[in-house]
């Protein structure tokens, strides 16, 4: 499984999925880091078969309306700090890709993982 974190999120968390052994890539990685846009994210995301990390809406909503990106993982956490993030992902990374084998549409919030179909 590939990912691509988006630019509200931290990089830590690029890093720390890329050490779990899965090829993922921040938007800092881009040519236009942070400043690149989502209809870029979502292109690059359908390329290369990409799930997008994402704490924006607006990827929700391209998700529903024209189904990109690839793959959506959206946290509903609120404000959390980098610890928290890490910690989160690494209770639930395992379920979070065997999901994605099946599922499209992921949404993670401090206690659950929800599958929207």
């Amino acid at each position: 499984m590939k990912f691509i974190v988006d630019a509200q999120l931290p990089v830590r968390l690029a890093r720390f999925l890329e050490s779990a052994g899965y090829d993922t890539i921040h938007t800092k990685d881009l040519p236009n880091k942070n400043a690149t846009s989502d209809t870029e994210i979502n292109a690059i995301s359908m390329r290369d078969n990409r799930v997008v990390i994402t704490k924006d809406s607006d990827f929700l909503n391209s998700f529903l309306t024209i189904k990109e990106p690839y793959k959506l993982l959206l946290i509903t956490t609120g404000n959390i700090n980098n610890l928290e993030l890490e910690t989160l992902f690494t209770a639930n990374l395992q379920s979070l890709a065997e999901l994605f084998n099946n599922h499209s549409y992921i949404e993670i919030t401090h206690d659950s993982i929800i599958v929207h179909m």
